[in-house]
């Protein structure tokens, strides 16, 4: 089953993509300790929320996970497509990335989201584990194609063994944009933007999750798995920046290779 309920209280999802030897999670808003409108998993801390909750809400999610608190890596979200390369664990402090990878089994990767798509990446052969951030700027900046350009630059990786899964996020439903988006999609995605902006009653949606897995493709990814979550849609489980009017908290996102 995609969702796990730890012992704790802790609810997360989970891909079936892939294997044992990574752990990785989409971490709900359940089990945590923050009261409305964090309630109650949050672990943004630039939402209003006290910092020493949402440090108990962190543990709370690497306790579930087995991770070692001492073993995180995470960086500022700037909606770029900037990446991080950890070669050991670190906090924040003021690293500006959207894209976080690694080799080390002893780094757990760490990001914040709030409607924004989550992907994940693994790559067996090579070893690596990665995290992009793509909201609607994310997207178009390619966040998803510039990770696996950098697993292939900096690790040798091969877009045909790398396997992505783009995580609970915004529906197409929810997501209105704008005219100078839809036009700056039409831009990025050339042909394949009609599929990608919905029009009902003169209004622009955009589809974030298969903008995404067009940008895998393009990145010659061919394994991909698709969540199908909308954030908005499911606010007992998803923190959602749109339906909550920007008056929430945010759910984590871990991944991290086991020790062989």
């Amino acid at each position: 089953m995609p969702f796990v309920q730890h012992p704790g209280g802790v609810r997360f999802y989970s891909f079936d993509i892939f294997p044992a030897s990574v752990t990785q999670a989409i971490f709900t808003r359940q089990g945590g300790v923050s009261p409305p409108p964090w309630d109650t998993l949050n672990v943004g801390g630039t939402v209003g929320d006290e910092a020493a909750r949402v440090r108990e809400n962190c543990l709370r999610c690497l306790a579930a996970l087995k991770r070692d608190p001492e073993s995180l890596f995470h960086v500022w979200q700037v909606h770029s497509a900037t990446v991080a390369c950890a070669e050991a664990p670190a906090p924040a402090v003021d690293r500006k990335a959207d894209i976080i990878l690694t080799n080390n089994p002893q780094v757990t990767l760490f990001m914040r989201f709030a409607d924004c798509v989550p992907v994940l990446l693994h790559d067996p052969g090579q070893g690596v584990v990665g995290i992009a951030h793509a909201g609607w700027l994310g997207t178009l900046r390619n966040a998803a194609g510039a990770a696996v350009q950098a697993m292939q630059e900096r690790y040798g990786s091969k877009p045909r063994d790398i396997l992505a899964a783009i995580g609970p996020s915004i529906g197409v439903d929810h997501y209105e944009v704008g005219a100078e988006v839809s036009a700056q999609v039409e831009q990025v995605f050339g042909s394949e933007a009609e599929g990608l902006i919905q029009r009902r009653d003169g209004r622009g949606y955009f589809d974030l999750w298969n903008a995404n897995r067009i940008q895998l493709q393009r990145a010659g990814v061919e394994q991909i798995e698709i969540a199908g979550l909308c954030t908005a849609c499911h606010l007992d489980d998803w923190f959602s920046h749109r339906a909550e009017k920007g008056r929430t908290g945010r759910f984590g996102a871990l991944i991290a290779l086991n020790e062989a």
